[in-house]
C-alpha cells in the first residue's frame, strides 16, 4: 500500500537556482508548415567569436546511437547587420561562419520533422514535439553562457499550448513565450510537447508535477493516471531523499499515445513518453482496483514504464558514468556502466509499482520471471558480457537485426538480474539491501558522476564484506547469474514449465499472413536444420505415421499447427521458400525445453523484500 508521507523539508536538498544571467544565446521556434513538417529556427548569438562555428548533436543523450540529427536540416544562411554572412560546412554536424566580433551573429534554417519517437522531433497539423538537441545548434565556445529559447505562436498553432520542463520566463496562458536554461546541456536536456492535450497535475515530495497527454480521447481516465503516477513518484523520492526535497523544482510527463507505439527517453525533470492507446485507463469502464491488474495487462505495462523513466531522474540523470560528467555531442560516449544506469533502473522499475501497491506479489513475480526468460532465451549471453554490451550499444544494442539474439545480450534485462542478486544477496546476508546501497551511492558521489569503483566501496561498507568476485562474475564474465537459489531463499517458489514451441525449435518467426522466420537462435533445432533468418516456412514433409500408410505433406500457415500435424513423430522435412528458390530442410524435433514461473512460497519471507516497512523506505545512509 501506499503510506501518507511528511511534508518534504523545503529546500532540504535541491540545489538552489540563482537569478538567470541576460543570455547571449537566443532561439526562436515556430511553424513554418505543419504540412510539410518544418519546424523554423533562428539562433541569435549577441557576441559571436571571429569564424564563429556551431554545430547540431549527432546523438540525444539516454539514447545510446548516432543517428545524425543534421540530415533533418536545411537552408542554413548567416547575417550580421542585415548583411549576410559566408558559411561553410566543415563536416557533417559542424559549419563555420565568417562573422566578426562585435555585432551578433543571426543564423536561421528549418528542419524537417516527421519522426514520432521520444528521440528526435516532430509536426503535424494536429501536434507538435521536439528535443532541443534536433533543433538547437549548439555555439561552439559559448556552451556554458546562458540560452533563451522562444516559443512563437501563429494561426498554425491555434488552440494549442506548450508543455516543457524549462524554466518559463515570460510565457502566456498557453505556455507560449520565452523560455530560459543556464547552459546548452540544461537547454539540451528539456523536450517540447505543443498542440492540444489532456493535462493533469498533482503534487509529489512538495514537488508540482504536470501530467499531458497527446492522441487521447475523452474516455482517458486522468484522474486515475495521476493518481497511480502520484503514487509512483512519492514512493521513490521517499527511498532517495526520505522527507528531505528532491532536487528538482517542477516536473513534466509528457506522453504520447498512438496505434502501437511504445518507449521513453529520461531528462532532468521530465519524461517523453509514448504508449498505445489501448493500454491507458479508460472511463465508463468496470472500476478494477490496481491490486488486480494482471501481468498482461498494458496498463501494467505502461506504469512501469513511468516509473522506469522516473528513477532515471536520479539514476542516470544525476548519478551517473563519470564518461558522462560532461557530454560530447559530436561523437558517441562510451561507458560500460550501462548494466547499472538501464540494468538497476529496470529492477526498481516494477519493484516499485509494488511498493506503491499498484500491483501484488503474483504479478510482480511474473513480471520478474519474463524478465528471466528473456535472458535465459539469450544464446549471446554466453558470448558477450553484460559490462562489453554496455560499451558496444552504440553498435549492437539500437542496431537491432536477425543476429542480435546471438551476439549479444541486453544490459537492460541481465543488469536487472544483477540488481536482484546483488539485493538478495545482501538481504540473505543480512546487514543491509540494496536500497541502502543506491543512497550510499548517492551521498558519496553526491549526486554526480560515479564509477565501478564507488559501487564496490558502497557495498563493502554497508555489506560488511567485499563484492569484488560478484561483479566479475556476474558483470565481467558470461556466467549465469544464481538467480533462481537467491529467489527460492526470499521465499518465492520456481517452476519449470514447457515452453512455447518457437522457444523449443530455437526460432523467433512473425505469422501476419505468412510464417515467415525473423531470426535462428544459436544452437537450437533450427539451426541444425539449416533455417534461415527471412526463410517463409511454407509446408512440412512427415513420415508415414505407421507401416504400409503414405507419407504425408502439409501446408502450414502457424508454426502452432506442426504440434497437430507431427503427432509422435521426431522428424520431418520443413519446406521453406529462400530468395524464390523451394528448399528442403530435414529437421529433428528437439527434446522438451522449459520456461520459468514464479508463484508465492513464503508471502512473510518475501514481503520482507517486497514491501519493506517504512521506515525502510525513508531511512537514508550517510557517507
Amino acid at each position: 500500500m501506499s503510506t501518507a508521507r511528511k511534508t518534504p523539508k523545503v529546500g532540504a536538498s535541491r540545489p538552489v537556482r540563482q537569478a538567470p544571467a541576460p543570455a547571449g544565446l537566443h532561439y526562436t521556434v515556430a511553424v513554418h508548415s505543419a504540412q510539410a513538417h518544418l519546424f523554423a529556427v533562428t539562433l541569435r548569438i549577441e557576441q559571436p567569436a571571429h569564424n564563429q562555428r556551431v554545430s547540431l548533436p549527432v546523438w540525444i543523450p539516454g539514447s545510446y546511437l548516432v543517428r545524425e540529427f543534421s540530415q533533418h536540416l536545411q537552408g542554413l544562411s548567416a547575417t550580421q547587420g542585415g548583411q549576410p554572412v559566408a558559411l561553410k560546412q566543415l563536416d557533417k554536424h559542424r559549419w563555420q561562419a565568417a562573422a566578426v566580433p562585435g555585432q551578433p551573429l543571426e543564423l536561421r534554417y528549418a528542419v524537417y520533422a516527421l519522426d514520432a519517437s521520444v528521440r528526435t522531433a516532430f509536426l503535424d497539423t494536429t501536434r507538435g514535439f521536439f528535443n532541443p538537441t534536433s533543433l538547437c545548434l549548439q555555439v561552439l565556445g559559448q556552451e556554458d553562457q546562458p540560452h533563451a529559447l522562444e516559443l512563437v505562436s501563429s494561426p498554425a498553432t491555434a488552440g494549442w499550448q506548450v508543455a516543457t520542463g524549462l524554466e518559463p520566463h515570460s510565457v502566456d496562458s498557453d505556455g507560449f513565450g520565452h523560455y530560459r536554461a543556464q547552459h546548452y546541456d540544461e537547454l539540451a536536456d528539456c523536450p517540447v510537447e505543443m498542440g492540444r492535450f489532456w493535462s493533469g497535475s498533482f503534487t509529489a515530495g512538495g514537488v508540482p508535477h504536470r501530467f499531458v497527454v497527446s492522441g487521447t480521447g475523452a474516455w482517458l481516465d486522468g484522474e486515475r493516471l495521476l493518481d497511480d503516477t502520484r503514487r509512483i513518484c512519492e514512493e521513490q523520492i521517499a527511498f532517495w531523499h526520505g522527507d528531505e526535497a528532491p532536487p528538482f523544482e517542477r516536473y513534466v510527463f509528457m506522453m504520447h499515445a498512438s496505434a502501437d507505439g511504445y518507449g521513453g527517453l529520461e531528462h532532468r525533470n521530465s519524461t517523453a513518453l509514448i504508449c498505445q492507446r489501448a493500454d491507458l485507463p479508460r472511463l465508463n469502464t468496470p472500476t478494477t482496483k490496481p491490486a488486480a491488474l494482471k501481468a498482461t495487462d498494458g496498463y501494467t505495462t505502461l506504469l512501469g514504464l513511468i516509473s522506469h523513466e522516473y528513477f532515471h531522474t536520479w539514476n542516470v540523470k544525476r548519478l551517473r558514468p563519470a564518461e558522462f560528467a560532461r557530454y560530447d555531442y559530436t561523437q558517441e560516449n562510451y561507458t560500460e556502466l550501462l548494466w547499472f544506469f538501464e540494468g538497476f533502473t529496470s529492477y526498481y522499475d516494477d519493484l516499485f509499482l509494488r511498493r506503491a501497491g499498484l500491483i501484488d506479489d503474483t504479478t510482480y513475480l511474473q513480471l520478474l520471471a519474463k524478465t528471466i526468460n528473456q535472458v535465459l532465451q539469450t544464446p549471446g549471453r554466453h558470448l558477450q558480457s553484460v559490462a562489453q554490451a554496455s560499451f558496444d550499444a552504440w553498435v549492437k544494442y539500437y542496431r537491432i537485426g536477425e543476429n542480435t539474439p546471438n551476439a549479444t545480450v541486453s544490459y537492460y534485462t541481465k543488469g536487472a538480474l544483477v540488481a536482484l542478486c546483488l539485493d538478495l544477496t545482501l538481504r540473505t546476508e543480512g546487514h543491509t539491501t540494496l536500497d541502502a546501497v543506491m543512497r550510499e551511492l548517492w551521498q558519496r558521489c553526491k549526486g554526480g558522476p560515479m564509477r565501478e569503483a564507488d559501487l564496490l566501496r558502497a557495498l563493502k561498507k554497508l555489506g560488511k564484506r567485499p563484492f569484488d568476485a560478484e561483479l566479475a562474475a556476474w558483470v565481467h564474465s558470461t556466467d549465469d547469474l544464481p538467480t533462481h537459489d537467491l529467489l527460492q531463499n526470499q521465499g518465492a517458489k520456481l517452476h519449470h514449465d514447457k515452453a512455447p514451441l518457437a522457444q523449443q525449435l530455437g526460432l523467433r518467426v512473425g505469422e501476419s499472413g505468412s510464417l515467415t522466420i525473423k531470426t535462428v537462435l544459436r544452437g537450437g533445432a533450427a539451426e541444425a536444420a539449416g533455417l534461415a533468418a527471412g526463410d517463409e516456412w511454407l509446408g512440412v514433409e512427415l513420415p508415414a505415421a505407421q507401416r504400409g500408410e503414405p507419407a504425408e505433406a502439409w501446408r502450414i500457415h502457424k508454426l502452432d499447427e506442426l504440434l497437430m500435424l507431427r503427432g509422435q513423430r521426431t522428424e520431418l522435412v520443413a519446406l521453406v521458400s529462400r530468395d524464390k528458390r523451394l528448399l528442403r530442410c530435414p529437421l529433428d524435433w528437439p527434446t522438451e525445453s522449459q520456461t520459468v514461473r514464479l508463484t508465492v512460497a513464503d508471502a512473510p519471507r518475501l514481503g520482507n523484500w517486497l514491501n519493506p516497512p517504512d521506515t525502510d523506505a525513508g531511512s537514508h545512509t550517510q557517507g
